[in-house]
């Protein structure tokens, strides 16, 4: 909303920062290490309340949403088998049908060179996985300019620990 950020810390937290007082407002407990990526949800997203949702990615090979309103934890993803440095809301085609601003699929990056995408409406199922070339660091979907024609296409951008930038899609 332009009047808090939130951060991860490595005392296994998640903080929202009021900015113009520079105080916590809200501190989600949850993980057993390290939080490594937080993301707002957008304020596009149709899921639950979308943009009033926080990600998180931690060093406990967890990836949590959080609803900002009671300060729970409302679902958490396993399957890294290390680290999740990073995590992403999506915009994606699920079973044929574009979700677009009210995707319910997230993202999220690890450092066993895995990306995996989980519906949060189907009680936590794996969507699909991408396997990269070396330790996930980073994640951003982009919509890029090329001959094509769809101007719809979202291509997924990934940074990876051995330098790499690939894109998917």
């Amino acid at each position: 909303n332009g009047y808090t950020i939130c951060s991860g810390s490595w005392d296994n937290t998640i903080c929202i920062w009021d900015i113009e007082t520079t105080k916590q407002s809200i501190v989600f407990k949850g993980h057993n290490n390290y939080v490594l990526s937080v993301k707002y949800g957008s304020n596009e997203l149709g899921n639950s309340g979308g943009s009033n949702t926080i990600l998180s990615g931690s060093s406990d090979k967890s990836v949590r949403l959080w609803d900002i309103r009671s300060g729970q934890e409302i679902q958490e993803f396993i399957g890294h088998m290390s680290s999740v440095n990073a995590v992403e809301y999506s915009s994606f085609i699920v079973d044929n049908k574009e979700l677009g601003g009210s995707s319910n699929v997230i993202c999220s990056g690890a450092e066993d060179n895995i990306i995996r995408f989980w519906d949060v409406r189907s009680n936590k199922r794996e969507l699909y996985v991408i396997k990269g070339e070396a330790r996930i660091m980073c994640l951003k979907f982009l919509k890029l300019k090329k001959n094509s024609k769809s101007n719809n296409v979202i291509n997924l951008c990934y940074g990876s620990k051995n330098g790499s930038i690939s894109i998917w899609g």
